[in-house]
């Protein structure tokens, strides 16, 4: 069965509220197999609005609407859903009783404006609202069904745990469920991995592909319907066999493990330690060590002064005057890994250094570019007893996508490097 939502509120599109009941939805949807193609947001409009549910009704077998059910007058949901399924607004008489009970509980004075929340479409369900005075209702069209859900989340979630997909099920006679497993990417782009698995996305259907770009990592999600988790896994398996094939050791993490967590149980499981430098980064390499595994990450080094770097070439022989001013980066950051890693006395050395180009970042000054991007190199180096790993990466901004990349990068390389020791 294919369902769609339709989230109204004129509040949603000018930003006021962000939408998290549709993403919420959507998870529950698929938790009991039901596919999801369109999320519509309208506002208090009633031509756009019923523009949009009769649009809505016409593709899809299940409509849910959130919001617009309460008592104020651009609350329009019910007038509207009324009008799209040929039906007139009725009074329920035991949701009027309902309301007014809910506010004499409460001690609270009910004004007439609430009557208008009993009046639903002739002939459909009506739903009580424990939480709030909007009941929902739905209605039974032979186009489509139509469930009416209060905007307000926490009321939202209980009807639709509680009612929506109890109904559901019954309805639709649903017994499958959507299953999905992740795989994280590193230190390869979105276009890279479609490069490699897109003929997987476009020839898949059951289980189907889908990738994700986050920065620093993509995501590979293969996604299958099933009445089972076993056979869900026994759909996912092969497919996940061949993606990581063509992926290798790229793929670091699956499901909600973080690189954090990769590290971190190699570090345990070869008994090694880590120290590292960063510059731009501003502690974010250091912060994910201490995740990764806290007794194991000795030291951490922040600042991209001229003095800081002596200060930490100084413990790896002496202050090293050349090492500071060559125009070779490259050298420089493998000497700072091995200049924390024998300052902490750790088993790995962890360097991070950011050098942006001169001028201002890409897309104009930093006080009108919130992500403070820049152009520039990172490197990124580890040194362990046989040696030292590079990296390196055109991208050297100080605002947090930048900062976050190099950070994820850096990890990865101290994941691979412990990998291949």
């Amino acid at each position: 069965m294919n369902a769609e939502i339709v989230a109204i509120g004129s509040e949603l599109l000018l930003g006021q509220i962000v939408d998290t009941n549709s993403a919420w939805m959507a998870q529950r949807l698929a938790a009991v197999g039901m596919n999801l193609y369109y999320k519509t947001i309208v506002g208090d409009n009633p031509e756009r609005m019923l523009e949009t549910i009769t649009a809505a009704m016409e593709r899809s077998d299940v409509v849910i609407t959130s919001g617009g059910i309460g008592p104020t007058q651009d609350d329009l949901t019910r007038e509207i859903v009324a009008k799209a399924s040929s039906r007139e607004l009725v009074m329920d008489p035991e949701l009027l009783a309902q309301i007014e009970a809910r506010f004499r509980r409460r001690g609270f004075i009910m004004t007439e404006n609430n009557d208008r929340q009993a009046y639903i479409p002739e002939g459909s369900i009506p739903v009580e609202n424990p939480n709030g005075t909007a009941p929902s209702f739905i209605v039974e069209d032979p186009r489509a069904v139509v469930i009416c859900l209060p905007g307000v989340p926490f009321e939202m979630k209980w009807l639709f745990d509680n009612e929506v997909i109890p109904y559901l099920r019954e309805k639709f006679d649903l017994s499958e469920a959507i299953y999905s497993r992740v795989l994280k990417v590193a230190d390869m782009g979105e276009s890279g991995v479609d490069d490699l698995v897109g003929h997987l996305i476009a020839n898949s259907n059951n289980p189907t592909v889908g990738v994700l770009a986050h920065p620093g990592q993509v995501d590979v999600r293969i996604s299958a319907k099933a009445a089972s988790e076993g056979e869900a896994d026994a759909l996912i398996a092969p497919l996940e066999k061949e993606v990581r094939s063509l992926l290798g050791d790229y793929v670091f993490a699956t499901g909600e493990q973080t690189m954090q967590d990769v590290v971190g149980e190699l570090l345990r499981s070869k008994d090694l330690t880590v120290a590292s430098f960063e510059g731009l980064t501003g502690g974010l390499v250091a912060q994910h060590l201490q995740e990764a595994d806290g007794l194991r990450f000795l030291q951490g080094t922040v600042g991209q002064q001229e003095s800081t770097l002596r200060a930490v070439l100084a413990v790896n022989g002496g202050i090293d005057e050349k090492a500071v001013s060559a125009t070779d980066p490259e050298t420089l950051t493998g000497r700072l890994a091995a200049a924390v890693r024998s300052g902490a006395g750790a088993d790995l050395g962890l360097a991070v250094l950011s050098l942006p180009d001169s001028g201002a970042p890409a897309g104009g000054s930093s006080s009108s570019n919130s992500e403070n991007l820049r152009a520039g190199n990172t490197y990124i180096a580890v040194a362990d007893s046989q040696g030292i790993s590079r990296r390196v990466y055109n991208f050297a901004g100080p605002g947090l996508p930048d900062r976050t990349r190099a950070s994820l990068h850096a990890l990865d390389l101290l994941r691979v490097s412990i990998l291949e020791s």
